[in-house]
Formats: C-alpha cells, structure tokens, sequence
C-alpha cells in the first residue's frame, strides 16, 4: 500500500475519475471471462473464517462485508469482483429502461477528505440487458440487483407515481429470476424523483401494495437515505411493517454537501451531487445507528455503507456478526 500511495495513486488521479472507474470496470470485465485468472485473484485475495459465515433472509454469506451498488452498475465484472473476497456483490443501480445518466463531468474525486462528489444520475443499459448479462454470470457469492427508477432526464416525461411504481415492478420481475436479492432503491440523491420518494409515506404504501402483488421470489429490501427526523423514520417504518414482505434496510447517500470540505477550486465548490466517503461519515454512522435503534431487529437485517468508502456495504446483523 505504501508504494501504490506514494507512486501508482498520484498517477492515476491525473485521469478523469469516471473514466479510470470505466477502465476498471473493463479490466474486471476482460478477467471475468477467465476463469483461470478469477482463481488466480480468489487465492490471492480471498480470507476464508468460518466464524465471519453469516446468514441474511435464507442467504449465505462468507463474511459480511460487501460490494455496494454504484460500482459495477450493469452486472459486468461479478465474477473477478467476488473473487476480492466480497461476502455478496450489488449491482446496479438498474431501472427498467436504460439511461444515460446526468450530463458529464459527474464524478469528482477529494483527496484532501478522502472522498468522492457523485452525481452520476444512474446511468445504466436497462433491466432486459443486465438480465441477460446475470443470466450467463458465475456468481461464486451471492449477487443482488439495487433496482430504481428509471431517470429519463432534465427533459423526459414527468413521472407521477404510478409510473414511479409500475417502472420499479417491470425492473423487479425482470431481474428476480437472475438475482439473490433485490434491493429497491427509494432514495437516489441525484435524481429529482429519488429524493422524494420516501418523503411521503403513501408513496411506499402503494409500491409496498405493488411489490406484494408481483410475489417476488427472492428476499427483498428497501434502500433510504438518512430520515430529516425521527417522526418521518417512524412513519416510515410504520408503512414497512404492514407489509410483512421487506426483510430489511440499506442505508444510501444523503444529498447535498456536508460542512468543512476542502474545496480549493471554483469548479469543486460549484459541483453538484452527494458527497462520499469520509466526509459523509457521521451522518451515515447516525442515521444507521437511527434506524438499527428503531427497527424491529428479530425482522430486518440491515446493509450499512462503510463510513470511509461510498461503495462498501458491511451487513449490522445483531444476531450474525460474530462477536
């Protein structure tokens, strides 16, 4: 680590962001392919503990620390991604048809706080695509599928909520076949709909109402962002409760950006999207906390964000982490 800090990273972080993250994403995909260099990579980086084993909703995980969505946004790298020693990998997120996303640039990085300005807008190849992509996938480790609405721009067709909800049961019936779990994302920070969506508890009724009557196959869960108060997590909660269907909770990015960044150029400072990483580490340690404190803990199980990384999921299992 001592040597990539010091020489490789400085090299890098001349490239655009994006577009080392699209090279990356290439590269993952290009070894996937060889299952020889998939070993290769698993022998080199896999750490197996039979007391990090744990179970979520009937699945088995190797250890709890996973892949979040964000990362391999359309399911092309999974196998060379899951022999890094993943517990579980997320992809996504995916909405029903494919979008291009928000304008570019839209990913800039912050070294001096040690994290990220994202404003990617989910832009991905659309359900059918990454269905048939999981479909000829070898997924050595469960691989959930992070499902949201279809962003169709500044200038697309305005989405009241049925369309909201029909958009997100299209995707979900499409990729259930392919997926060990579906996480329904309610929150995007970077997307005009994603940001309100949870804000108004009969919204997730209906989708809840929605989700019952498609009878997914698989364990599904619900992605939020940190709730303005507590009244609004209750309400919430409340709402889920009914259903008797969702299995637990992820905790997503909260939009805007938080206090004390250093921000040493017009163009940071004038950046849109939500903050990642470090600087965003107390108030997801909150709202987590937040959540695991009200939620009925012997029901749901809880996907956390790792607090220095945007893209690092650690399941807060009161009853499967070992101790």
């Amino acid at each position: 680590m001592g040597v990539y800090t010091r020489l490789v990273r400085p090299i890098l972080f001349r490239a655009d962001a994006e577009n080392m993250h699209t090279a990356a994403i290439r590269a993952a995909e290009a070894l996937s392919a060889s299952e020889m260099a998939c070993r290769a990579v698993s022998a080199f980086c896999s750490l197996t503990r039979p007391r990090l084993e744990c179970s979520v909703a009937g699945l088995k995980f190797r250890n709890p620390l996973g892949l979040a969505a964000g990362y391999d946004k359309n399911g092309r790298g999974v196998p060379l991604l899951a022999a890094l020693g993943f517990g579980h990998i997320e992809i996504g997120s995916v909405s029903a048809d494919p979008s291009e996303g928000n304008p570019k640039p839209r990913l800039w990085r912050l070294p001096g706080d040690r994290g990220l300005i994202v404003n990617y807008g989910l832009p991905n190849d659309g359900a059918d695509v990454v269905a048939e992509r999981l479909a000829r996938s070898r997924a050595p480790v469960p691989a959930g599928v992070n499902i949201v609405n279809t962003n169709r721009g500044a200038q697309g067709w305005p989405s009241d909520e049925d369309a909201i909800i029909a958009d997100y049961i299209r995707s979900m019936r499409r990729l259930d076949a392919h997926a060990a779990y579906l996480m329904l994302n309610l929150s995007c920070p970077n997307t005009p709909d994603g940001r309100a969506f949870i804000s108004d508890a009969r919204r997730v009724r209906l989708l809840l109402e929605a989700v019952r009557d498609a009878a997914p196959s698989k364990p599904v869960f619900l992605k939020v962002a940190p709730f303005a108060n507590t009244r609004s997590l209750e309400a919430f909660l409340e709402q889920v409760d009914a259903s008797r269907l969702i299995r637990g909770f992820g905790i997503n990015l909260a939009p805007g950006t938080p206090g004390l960044l250093n921000l040493r150029t017009p163009r940071l400072s004038a950046a849109p999207g939500a903050v990642a990483g470090a600087p965003c580490r107390d108030l997801m340690d909150r709202a987590a906390a937040e959540v695991y404190r009200r939620m009925d803990r012997k029901r749901y199980s809880l996907f956390f964000n790792d607090t220095a990384s945007s893209e690092i999921y650690t399941l807060r299992l009161h009853d499967a982490l070992p101790t």
